[in-house]
């Protein structure tokens, strides 16, 4: 008779896409074996991986659908980004927080610029790109069509960019930017930014005319 699993064990899919994620976020692609993920993960050997992957870009892949599949989500549900009451951004940290490998391995998989993942990173990460710009499209900042590119390109840096660098920003903050508090911080500061950011065009300009009067 098979042993019955445990209510609180994770399946072994999930073990193995924890185990990548946190790999592939450290080295990329090239840099990790499916041998080391797999002994991560606590199989047997790399077989045993192969029964639910079919290969490392299969198990790859799996890593970044999991991951930006939520995110995706998120931004669609933005109805109202420029508004600090949209819960959105909050949502967005604590998710972020929750998962400090994945903003890395979203960045890394930018600099494993390679044939095999051009395309798969492509698309996987151009939905969100393209649903940002659409969500970004609806708002009635001063910014100009041209420039919502840009804009959102901004904006991906503003959020993602302090969880993908939270090591580097831990040694010259005074707090650890992990910390409940120093979130909480950056949340409020993110919903601010982006308030302004996408804000009327009048409330933008207003401080820079009054600054001549």
């Amino acid at each position: 008779m098979k042993a019955r699993r445990s209510s609180g064990a994770r399946p072994t899919r999930d073990m193995i896409l924890d185990a990548a994620e946190r790999r592939f976020a450290e080295r990329g692609f090239a840099g990790v074996s499916v041998r080391e993920i797999a002994a991560d993960a606590g199989l047997k050997n790399q077989a045993s991986l192969y029964h639910h992957f079919k290969n490392k870009k299969a198990l790859y892949e799996s890593v970044l659908t999991r991951g930006l599949g939520p995110i995706i989500d998120m931004v669609a549900t933005s109805v109202t980004p420029g508004d600090v009451s949209d819960p959105v951004l909050d949502r967005m940290v604590d998710y972020l927080a929750a998962r400090p490998h994945l903003p890395r391995l979203i960045q890394r998989a930018g600099l494993d610029d390679t044939k095999v993942l051009r395309s798969t990173v492509s698309k996987l990460l151009g939905p969100l790109y393209t649903i940002g710009l659409r969500v970004l499209a609806g708002t009635s900042g001063a910014w100009q069509p041209s420039e919502m590119p840009h804009l959102a390109a901004g904006l991906y840096h503003l959020i993602f960019g302090y969880f993908a660098n939270a090591g580097l920003l831990e040694t010259v903050l005074p707090d650890d930017p992990r910390s409940p508090a120093a979130l909480a911080r950056q949340s409020q500061f993110l919903k601010t930014a982006v308030a302004r950011l996408l804000g009327p065009a009048e409330a933008q300009t207003r401080p820079a005319r009054a600054a001549k009067s």
